[in-house]
């Protein structure tokens, strides 16, 4: 099949012999395989196509005397043409779509019908109302090659939930995320009256989820909020395959203009900076005066800017224009609601040793803010070269050294298995990337293994 979707239809069925279809959710966006966003409706079918694939769904569940929700799954070519995949004789992880644009229960009527009692609508009472997507947050690094992460939640919080924002979860500031079980964190489902309300939605609640302590996808999700085929709806289950052929990496989640970063920052910064000159016991007539001039500097480039305080935030003078951006954020906060030029934001903020740390749209940021003189000193400090870890494998993740398959002194080629390690249900074969000589072991199987610890070193 060329460009093929995964498209599935929930059913509902009862003990009486009705059976219903409750519209289709497009699962299009996979990686490896495994779900990553979920929809519906779905952008690619049309009434004519839903009404067949509904109701070849409803004639198989009739015909094994299905009682319950249950999903059928079917891959649709690129001329809506539908194949057979299996059916889920469960709830879907992804059965909140269903709920939002259906206004339906799925739970609640699952316990009924168990229950012996017949379903309250007919076919043509299923309503299909507005756009649902659903994000699954997974305890997971993107940037490399979503290896699991484990750890504590040091931060957990969710965006608020309202009538458009839905947060699915199990898992609680300060829980532990263990190697052991599935590396799912939550659900995150939004609606909107259209497909676009729904992701705006979806992109605006990703800049509110707080997450700290583990690695995690909203980075990815957020990237894919703003990716023009997922935007468009032109994609199929190779979408993520083509697009990031070599993975995930941290350009591909860089904003372009950095006006909001270089903003929050020197908003910030000068918080700061007042709050610091008003301590008490100054010497009369040394009182400290806060300058507006101030350089904010992103990775090495440096971005001038004049910040004063104005009724209800400040004014940020950066690239020939004022920026008027408006908060009630307090010092301490680790979310900042914003607008900025009337445009609502959320960004997400925190101190970073003498850098502010800034989360929006996937994207974090480290910003320096210093005066002019010191950031024109700062242009001449070299930058701190990364040490040479080419003579050992570290573990990428959190995990079990489950085996080793090499000994001091052997010689290994290129491609060969040195290790196994076991994370989240999954063992993960380490191969030599060179041809080497193992010089030292410095772990065991059965050893609980760190990120980056060194597991061999190499002559």
């Amino acid at each position: 099949l060329t460009t093929p979707r995964h498209i599935e239809i929930q059913v509902l069925a009862d003990k009486h012999g009705n059976c219903v279809y409750l519209n289709e959710r497009e699962c299009s966006i996979q990686r490896r395989h495994q779900k990553v966003l979920e929809e519906a409706p779905s952008p690619f079918l049309d009434a004519k196509t839903r009404k067949a694939m509904g109701e070849q769904a409803v004639a198989l569940a009739q015909a094994v005397d299905y009682c319950s929700a249950g999903t059928v799954e079917f891959i649709v070519d690129k001329d809506k043409n539908f194949f057979f995949l299996e059916m889920n004789t469960r709830l879907q992880v992804e059965h909140p779509v269903t709920e939002f644009i259906t206004g339906l229960d799925l739970v609640e009527l699952m316990i009924r019908v168990a229950a012996g009692e017949k379903l309250p609508f007919a076919q043509k009472d299923v309503p299909l109302n507005g756009w649902s997507v659903e994000a699954r947050i997974y305890a997971e690094d993107p940037f490399r090659n979503f290896l699991p992460s484990t750890g504590r939640l040091v931060r957990y919080r969710p965006p608020a939930e309202t009538e458009t924002v839905r947060v699915d979860t199990g898992v609680f500031e300060g829980g532990e995320i263990s190697m052991f079980y599935d590396p799912m964190v939550a659900k995150l489902v939004t609606y909107g009256k259209d497909r676009n309300a729904a992701m705006d939605e979806m992109a605006r609640a990703l800049d509110r989820f707080q997450i700290t302590g583990i690695a995690n996808n909203i980075a990815f999700l957020s990237a894919l909020m703003a990716h023009e085929r997922v935007r468009s709806g032109e994609f199929s289950t190779n979408f993520i395959a083509e697009e990031y052929p070599d993975g995930f990496n941290p350009k591909d989640a860089v904003q372009d203009d950095p006006t909001l970063i270089v903003a929050v920052a020197a908003a910030m910064h000068r918080a700061y900076q007042d709050r610091a000159a008003d301590i008490s016991g100054q010497v009369e007539g040394h009182s400290r005066a806060v300058s507006a001039d101030w350089v904010v500097v992103l990775g090495r480039d440096p971005h001038p800017v004049s910040v004063d305080p104005a009724d209800g935030g400040y004014d940020v003078t950066y690239g020939g224009k004022t920026l008027k951006l408006r908060t009630d954020w307090q010092l301490g906060d680790s979310l900042m609601e914003l607008t900025l030029d009337g445009k609502p934001q959320s960004v997400q903020v925190g101190r970073a040793d003498v850098a502010y740390r800034i989360i929006h749209a996937g994207t974090e940021s480290r910003a320096l803010v210093l005066n002019p003189g010191t950031a024109e000193l700062y242009r001449h400090i070299p930058e701190k070269q990364p040490p040479d870890t080419s003579k050992f494998l570290m573990s990428p993740m959190p995990g079990l050294l489950v085996s080793l398959a090499v000994a001091v002194g052997q010689e290994v080629k290129a491609g060969e298995e040195l290790c196994v390690l076991e994370a989240m249900k999954m063992e993960n074969v380490m191969r030599a990337e060179k041809d080497a000589v193992v010089k030292e072991i410095k772990a065991a199987p059965g050893d609980s293994l760190m990120v980056d610890q060194i597991i061999l070193e190499f002559e």
